[in-house]
């Protein structure tokens, strides 16, 4: 017989201790929009794990979810990989002590593996759990199955290890027939709540050093071979200021606690309910099969990613791709635009999102305490208690020096892609904003190239994507004191003129199309005078404060020949470092060149693999004719792949040699998924594949197109260029790869230049 409920009650809730995260290895995150958990493999939410939780954004909105059949946590038998909406987890009891209302037949026990546990979950705007419970023995049971429940509220930068002088007012937890509310009110004035509904359940206070706040208790009783199912759901609830009756607590306005010149960028606005519903995913892709399974596998693992990935917001009818799970459910210029150039080849209307989301973003003043200047696209946008407080800069932070280029890049390989005039016209504006800011307050002194300094007090060090504060340093060891001038970034600077020139003469603009391509020359003159190391034999990772080259060899002249700003003269060069035993590990190409001061295969920057640091090397290599080269790391990288749970790049992986440890070894703390890693093998396969659009002109030419290695056979279906779709079939022929359109719908022509 089941228990019934206790009557309702009130339990005290003092605020719970905060352990912060630790590396969280063997972590299975479920998302779908706003909402992501992060459980072990056994399903649980354990508090000591530190970081596990359900989170909405960055609230976490629960943070102990402890599941004991027997008094003692089951057995893991197969656990899901994560990194969807949905999962199910096998699990079977230990040995069991004395049953209640059991006859004490063979000792009164239970064997270990006598009871079948399936748990399946469910995120769909909180988390909905069935357990269903099979009873494998010869006769009837009573089990005792119990949850441990609390609810921290803490932020994502407390789970993380900031230290809060003070936190916001925990309400009493109520209690009532099956149902229990937690309820925190943020010193940002909104009312975070979570409620757990256990039907059929009894919930009381859970015993003293549980860890916990609440236990969830059911009793069912099993027959001999039949099964049992039981329920809860935890569903979370976001108010903004003055949305709820509170006489106890102040209410505070967003206004209050967002800088003034910086947008309000996350939830919902003041007096409504901030939203968590799901985003749609990606959009009509393209299907690509090839001859090679385990190809197939990666490609698809992708996709499913970056569509995972995609969260509405932060504003009305705007989504965005989130940068990572776990820490970084949020938006980051640099990493939605480099995954959604990526994305491209399965879905341009990601791109188009991603340019308006970050235009809207964009910064109209100068704000020190954001590193905000007027034409910035952000660099981070958070929506969590702390950021809407000030307590960190984060709310909507500027401290990148390459977000704002690379939103032209984007803007300019989009309208390839999609031919919409219109949407280059609606965002010009912002592009004309953003050049502004790369010709002016970008240069800090003057010289033509865009340099770097912190001047938000607890902002970024570094505003590269290389943003560990060890990252940039010379052949000696020395680490670059700014303000800072990284090779990368003036090849985004370079490749931004560019494609602000074409789209200026696409508007009829020819004066400023002129003026670009003039620009941009000067500025590969200027660049090949300053950053190439002559006795090197390198482009330096990056000038420092007083104009002398950082001149380790590391992984940022692909970026730079990816660009187009390295010239032919030293291209080969380039090649031969990216190529070479320094920086290919075998597996993919590491971030700082083996054998120097500073390397470490551990290193975050400074020895490690990154997916995306990969396929941009790639491209830059085909770019400039290497293509032997570009198919080594290729295939590397998509090999790489294979080791990982169900085929999934991290964000990271350290950089040990393929002869030194065999297959890759996972970093810790990366993220997975993670946007620009999911993007990586789209990012190579176009690449390999030479795509070149030109969707104004009904245009599709491939160049010199190679298929990767190991595929004999590849099939693209639906690629969209323009209005067009089309169906490719690419095949190796000797040496060479064939090209054939199968199917086209609209006006497209398809040329491949050998």
């Amino acid at each position: 017989m089941l228990e019934g409920p206790r009557r309702a009650f009130s339990l005290p809730h003092a605020a719970p201790t905060i352990i912060p995260a630790t590396e969280l290895g063997g972590v299975a995150a479920l998302k779908c929009g706003r909402v992501v958990l992060l459980a072990d493999q056994s399903g649980d939410v354990v508090l000591d794990s530190g970081g596990l939780g359900l989170y909405v954004g960055d609230t976490r909105m629960l943070s102990c979810l402890v599941l004991s059949v027997g008094g003692q946590r089951p057995v893991l038998l197969r656990s899901d990989p994560g990194g969807a909406a949905h999962g199910t987890i096998v699990l079977t009891n230990r040995g069991l002590g004395p049953v209640p209302g059991r006859k004490p037949s063979r000792a009164g026990r239970l064997s270990s593996r006598s009871i079948g546990i399936v748990r399946e979950r469910r995120v769909d705007g909180g988390l909905h759990e069935r357990l269903t419970l099979a009873n494998y023995t010869d006769a009837a049971t009573v089990l005792a199955v119990d949850l441990l429940i609390d609810a921290d509220m803490a932020d994502i930068f407390e789970v993380r290890g900031f230290v809060r002088a003070r936190r916001g007012q925990f309400r009493p937890i109520e209690v009532d027939e099956g149902q229990a509310d937690f309820e925190y009110r943020g010193l940002d004035g909104r009312t975070f709540r979570t409620r757990v509904t256990v039907p059929g359940a009894r919930v009381e206070p859970a015993p003293r050093g549980a860890g916990a706040a609440l236990r969830v208790r059911w009793r069912p009783r099993i027959g001999a071979g039949a099964r049992a199912a039981l329920e809860w759901s935890i569903l979370p609830d976001i108010l903004e200021a003055g949305a709820s009756e509170d006489a106890g607590a102040t209410t505070v306005s967003a206004e209050d606690v967002v800088a003034p010149s910086v947008p309000q960028a996350a939830g919902a606005g003041s007096g409504g309910r901030a939203t968590i519903e799901a985003a749609d995913g990606l959009r009509n892709a393209t299907e690509i099969r090839s001859d090679s399974p385990a190809f197939d596998r990666v490609v698809a693992r992708s996709i499913a990613d970056l569509g995972l990935l995609i969260t509405p917001g932060p504003g009305p009818d705007q989504r965005f791709l989130a940068a990572g799970i776990p820490w970084f459910t949020a938006l980051f210029g640099r990493d939605a635009i480099l995954a959604s150039l990526g994305a491209l080849l399965v879905d341009p209307s990601l791109a188009v999102d991603t340019l308006r989301v970050l235009a809207s973003l964009q910064a109209t003043t100068d704000d020190p305490a954001h590193d905000a200047e007027p034409g910035k696209i952000p660099h981070e946008v958070r929506g969590g208690e702390m950021a809407r407080t000030g307590e960190v800069p984060f709310g909507c932070y500027y401290g990148s020096a390459d977000a704002t280029p690379l939103w032209l890049i984007l803007l300019g390989e989009t309208y390839d892609w999609t031919g919409d005039l219109g949407l280059v016209e609606g965002l010009w504006p912002h592009a004309l904003a953003a050049l502004a800011w790369v010709e002016r307050q970008g240069d800090l002194d003057g010289d033509g190239f865009i340099e770097y300094r912190r001047r938000a007090p607890d902002g970024l060090i570094q505003h590269g994507w290389k943003d560990a504060p060890d990252a940039i340093r010379d052949r000696h060891g020395r680490i670059a004191e700014g303000p800072i001038a990284l090779a990368e970034v003036q090849g985004y600077a370079y490749d931004a003129r560019v494609r602000m020139a074409q789209l200026a003469r696409a508007l009829g603009d020819t004066a400023l199309a002129g003026r670009l391509g003039e620009e941009g020359e000067r500025l590969r003159e200027r660049f090949e005078a300053a950053f190439w190391v002559p006795d090197r034999a390198t482009y330096a990772l990056a000038l420092d404060g007083q104009k002398r080259p950082m001149d380790a060899i590391g992984s940022n002249q692909g970026h730079a020949l990816w660009s187009g700003i390295v010239s032919e003269a030293h291209a080969a060069v380039v090649a031969g470092h990216l190529g070479g035993a320094g920086l290919d590990s075998g597996w993919g190409l590491r971030t700082f060149a083996s054998g120097q001061p500073g390397y470490s295969p551990l290193g975050y920057h400074t020895g490690s693999v990154w997916p995306h640091d990969t396929a941009i090397a790639v491209a830059g290599l085909r770019r400039a004719g290497f293509d032997a080269q570009a198919a080594r790391l290729a295939g590397e990288l998509l090999e790489a792949a294979q080791a990982f749970p169900d085929v999934r790049l991290p964000e990271l992986f350290c950089g040990f040699g393929r002869d030194e440890v065999g297959p890759p070894a996972p970093y810790p703390g990366a993220c997975a998924p993670q946007a620009w890693a999911a993007a990586a093998p789209l990012a190579i396969l176009r690449a390999m594949l030479g795509i070149r659009p030109s969707a104004a002109e009904g245009r599709l030419d491939f160049e010199r197109p190679l298929l990767p290695d190991g595929l004999a056979s590849l099939t693209l279906s639906g690629l969209r260029i323009g209005d067009a779709r089309v169906d490719l079939h690419c095949h190796r022929r000797g040496t060479s790869t064939r090209v054939e359109v199968t199917a086209v719908t609209g006006d497209l022509r398809v040329a491949v230049r050998a």
